[in-house]
């Protein structure tokens, strides 16, 4: 079998660009629709397609981060002008946010945890989709991935857990990595060379 050089040299070279590094233009709804298509070709076991998407762009994103300072400040009255504006403007830090949203349950046939890995692949493959289609992106899970009433804002179900929200969009920033482990610190090999 030959190399796939050009994929590769992208995996050699995969990044994450900061969220306030995303600019327009953002993809077009056929764009996002591949991607999206590209995104849940992952490893399902069973085919249960233990995941859905929320689509996040246009201006409810403003709409949005509003309602979502309002939950903010009932947590943490005390934030400041600076943090408000972080909150009122979470999703519009990129054109376009997608959420990732796991709906593992338990399964007579499929363990819970591969359903969860499985929403996992689903993040990395849109990321990769992002990518492939010319946008930058970041994969990020923030506090309101966690807060019961951010989820319920968002349309996401009490038993159904965030995956990761995608934050997808252009960008003008330099490209710069990050220290990467060791293989001789994760690797264990176990029979022959």
């Amino acid at each position: 079998m030959s190399k796939n050089e050009p994929l590769l040299q992208y995996l050699s070279t995969r990044r994450s660009t900061p969220a306030l590094q995303l600019t327009e233009p953002g993809p077009s709804r056929a764009e996002i629709e591949s991607m999206l298509t590209l995104a849940s070709r992952v490893p399902d076991h069973g085919k249960l397609a233990p995941w859905r998407f929320i689509v996040l762009r246009g201006e409810q994103r403003k709409t949005l981060g509003s309602a979502l300072l309002e939950i903010a400040l009932k947590k943490t009255p005390e934030l400041s002008p600076e943090q408000q504006e972080v909150e009122r403007t979470r999703f519009t830090r990129a054109p376009l946010v997608i959420a990732v949203v796991s709906r593992a349950a338990p399964h007579v046939k499929i363990p819970e945890w591969e359903q969860v890995l499985s929403a996992g692949a689903v993040c990395l493959n849109l990321f990769m989709a992002a990518n492939a289609h010319g946008f930058a992106a970041n994969w990020l899970s923030e506090w309101i991935s966690y807060d019961e009433n951010a989820k319920a804002l968002l349309g996401i179900a009490a038993e159904e857990q965030v995956a990761g929200l995608v934050y997808i969009g252009s960008t003008t920033f330099p490209s710069t990595d990050r220290p990467r482990p060791e293989l001789s610190d994760i690797v264990t090999w176990i029979g022959e060379e």
